[in-house]
């Protein structure tokens, strides 16, 4: 269970992962020692997984992003297709999805000819793929990486 400074700590550092455990103490009213003591509980607990840098996909030549639908015939239970995508290189997201479709993929490419060819060569000669639709994004109005940490506490209770 978090508790609202846990949260407060966490919502910090979605918002700038690289804020100082001092920055967040002073936010805070804590010491800078019993921030670091929280943030090392929360990386050992799992809570938080990873830092990372957030890149301009355009900026790098990643200029279109789709997403993916994949029917398999991939028996129920087995995840041998979802994790073969989750290695290709342009996938950046995979989902195992209830419905017509076994998997959703969200990719980057730098154009059309670049995702033709990712789901020719890439995608289409993965042993079950038995079809894939795609829907390419013409402009994105929000592309989070942050979790609403208020939704969740109102949801548990906290």
């Amino acid at each position: 269970m978090l508790d609202p400074t846990d949260r407060t700590i966490l919502d910090l550092l979605q918002a700038n992962a690289r804020t100082s455990n001092a920055d967040i103490a002073r936010r805070l009213g804590m010491a800078p020692s019993a921030i670091l003591d929280r943030i090392r509980k929360l990386e050992r607990r799992g809570v938080i997984r990873g830092y990372t840098t957030l890149i301009d996909p355009a900026a790098v030549g990643l200029r279109l992003t789709a997403f993916i639908q994949i029917q398999t015939q991939e028996r129920a239970g087995t995840s041998t297709i979802g994790q073969a995508l989750a290695r290709i290189p342009e996938v950046l997201e995979v989902h195992h999805v209830a419905g017509d479709d076994c998997y959703l993929a969200k990719v980057r490419v730098p154009d059309t000819a670049s995702l033709s060819r990712l789901i020719r060569e890439r995608f289409g000669r993965l042993r079950g793929v038995r079809s894939t639709r795609s829907t390419i994004v013409l402009t994105t109005v929000k592309e989070a990486t942050g979790l609403p940490l208020g939704a969740a506490g109102a949801a548990d209770g906290s």
